[in-house]
């Protein structure tokens, strides 16, 4: 664990609390049930568990790390999520850019010197631009789980949206290990297709700067079924259960910051330049 992780982990740790008062007061975060079967957000998880398949996964790997859709700096890729509404998202239904700098002013406001932890909150939704490039939101957007093996119960309705999916029905892939080994680790599971695991793979990629601690949260923040309901422990290994207090950290950030207050980009926008220069600098290949 980095230094910074080690002072930021002990220091008098945000209670959701104390972030919610600050977001959408008496509004209930994570509400699926209030979306019926004919909504726009449960469409998009009914094709995504149709159609994110082992076979999808690993063709989306090859697609996407090929890194030749664009050359553009950080900054530009935020510009872009100007244009994407996220349709996975019952919450709210502002542009993506918006969610960036909410998340991250949270952060900021919490954590004024861990400048590597705002910044991650800036970035952890950038793997979104694949929507600006013609993937269906289906692949980009919502909650990720494990494929190649059996989803679990609190994967966002698991139990009305996977019966086409044809690795359901496939005893190579419907128990509760599938094609891994009990405590394998993370980074030997094929999470759905989406744009944590894009992020990441971009970030690793490029010169990037920023802790393992940071990359953990990019690559799983979107993970629920692991660090909100506990779900799949038995995939990870002592690495990831380290970690897992991570995204268990970003969670309420990412969440609770979520607001119709629109910050002012302008006013804000060259502090997080210059984090952009410190941590991950110049042209990124996505």
């Amino acid at each position: 664990m980095t230094t910074a992780g080690i002072h930021l982990l002990n220091s008098s740790c945000t209670s959701y609390k104390n972030i919610q008062d600050d977001s959408m007061q008496n509004h209930s975060f994570r509400n699926y049930d209030k979306h019926d079967s004919d909504s726009q957000v449960y469409n998009t998880y009914k094709q995504m568990h149709t159609f994110q398949t082992v076979d999808f996964v690993k063709e989306s790997h090859g697609r996407w790390t090929k890194f030749d859709h664009a050359e553009m700096s950080i900054m530009e890729a935020l510009e872009m999520l100007n244009n994407l509404v996220d349709e996975s998202d019952p919450d709210i239904d502002l542009s993506n850019s918006f969610h960036a700098f909410q998340t991250a002013e949270g952060i900021r406001k919490e954590y004024p010197d861990e400048d590597w932890f705002q910044l991650t909150g800036l970035v952890h939704d950038l793997g979104k631009v694949m929507a600006l490039w013609g993937a269906p939101q289906w692949s980009v957007t919502g909650d990720t789980y494990p494929v190649g093996c059996r989803p679990a119960p609190s994967v966002v309705y698991a139990d009305s949206t996977f019966n086409d999916n044809p690795d359901f029905n496939n005893p190579k892939y419907n128990t509760k290990l599938g094609i891994y080994d009990e405590h394998c680790g993370l980074s030997k599971v094929l999470m759905s297709w989406g744009h944590d695991e894009y992020m990441y793979q971009v970030l690793k990629h490029n010169t990037c700067y920023l802790p393992e601690e940071a990359l953990c949260v990019i690559r799983y923040h979107s993970f629920y079924p692991w660090h909100n309901s506990n779900d799949y422990g038995y995939l990870c290994d002592n690495k990831d259960q380290e970690m897992l207090k991570w995204a268990k950290h970003f969670n309420p950030f990412d969440l609770y910051t979520k607001s119709p207050v629109i910050p002012d980009v302008d006013e804000i926008r060259p502090y997080y330049e210059k984090l952009i220069e410190k941590y991950i600098p110049g042209k990124l290949k996505w």
